[in-house]
């Protein structure tokens, strides 16, 4: 099936990438030669949605408008309507999403999030699309962590073995560490909700941190039978700290520039 519409959050503050994101918006910090946001709304492009619904805070709409429509469509994202939605109070991830609701109405969409970067040719929405039923339930792109993940991460409650890849899931806890984790499958930010999280996250109360929390509203649709899993084979790149900013640029430089960069790097580390 083809899912229309993409949800990306991008409303965050970027603390964890101060200096730069005193005056430059997170979602607009560059890898390589393009915003993260330009990746998340490429990846959503690919796999057929046709509207992108960017969630900002106060300051950053103009600047993500700006971005994608001052000289013209971008290539390659010429059919994709772009809708900068405010957020106006940072009050958590699932708030944010929830933002979005009036937009999305009654369709199943993607939700990406920007701080993690899936490399071009290792997409995983066409494959969550494929696992929710024509639509009929959530599934929620996973990886598996090592302990020191385990605190920094939503961690699914697995209900079933795995099979292509795919499982069924009976909840989630939001960054639980490794004594209250009940696996090792962590939320890896790429989603394809029904628009039923909707109301889980109207009535979801501020948990960790004192903020709405997505994996709370994910934690309401295992435990109604309506969400699974998706395992993905290649890690997402986390651009949300300095150095995971600096991974993702070495990955994808190699892959746009080839071995003129991988010369260079090659050269670098061997001097």
């Amino acid at each position: 099936m083809t899912i229309d519409v993409a949800v990306i959050p991008a409303a965050g503050r970027g603390t964890r990438m101060r200096p730069a994101t005193r005056v430059v918006p997170k979602a607009l910090l560059t890898v390589v030669d393009r915003p993260a946001i330009q990746y998340a709304v490429e990846e959503a492009a690919r796999a057929g949605a046709r509207e992108a619904v960017v969630v900002v805070d106060l300051d950053v709409g103009h600047l993500v408008a700006q971005h994608f429509n001052l000289e013209g469509p971008l290539p390659g994202l010429e059919e994709i309507l772009l809708r900068p939605i405010v957020q106006e109070e940072p009050l958590g991830l699932g708030h944010a999403v929830n933002e979005a609701a009036d937009v999305v109405g009654d369709r199943p969409f993607f939700c990406l999030l920007a701080d993690n970067i899936v490399r071009p040719g290792a997409d995983v929405l066409a494959s969550l699309a494929a696992g929710s039923g024509g639509g009929a339930v959530s599934v929620v792109c996973l990886r598996e962590l090592t302990d020191e993940y385990l605190s920094k991460y939503g961690v699914v409650v697995p209900t079933s073995p795995m099979e292509d890849r795919y499982l069924e899931l009976g909840g989630a806890v939001e960054k639980p560490g490794i004594d209250q984790a009940p696996s090792r499958l962590g939320l890896v930010g790429r989603y394809l909700f029904t628009p039923e999280v909707f109301g889980l996250l109207d009535k979801t109360s501020p948990g960790s941190g004192g903020e709405i929390q997505l994996t709370d509203a994910i934690d309401g649709l295992g435990k109604a039978g309506r969400l699974r899993g998706y395992l993905a084979e290649v890690d997402l790149l986390d651009v949300g700290t300095p150095l995971g900013l600096l991974e993702a640029s070495v990955v994808l430089g190699e892959d746009q520039f080839g071995q003129e960069f991988k010369g260079w790097l090659e050269g670098r580390l061997g001097s």
